[in-house]
């Protein structure tokens, strides 16, 4: 299915149910397409060990995410 960028704007509702069906959707902006709507599947993605990623995943201080942060803002809300 394709659909305009002011599809997209003005009827939000209707294509996300029509992405929950399955459909993939094609968006165009200014007769190109830009962008795909596609449902996401629960059983394609990894999960991961810590919530962290990127540079920071294999940063020793963050192996516990919620005391890293904790210890980060403890500073200015004492």
């Amino acid at each position: 299915m394709k659909a305009t960028a002011k599809d997209l704007r003005f009827n939000v509702k209707e294509l996300l149910e029509s992405v929950k069906r399955g459909e993939e959707i094609i968006i165009t902006f200014r007769g190109k397409p830009c962008a795909k709507l596609i449902p996401i599947s629960e059983s394609k993605g990894k999960k991961r060990e810590n919530d962290l990623f990127g540079i920071w995943h294999d940063y020793d201080l963050t192996k516990d995410v919620n005391g890293y942060v904790r210890s980060l803002r403890r500073g200015r809300f004492q």
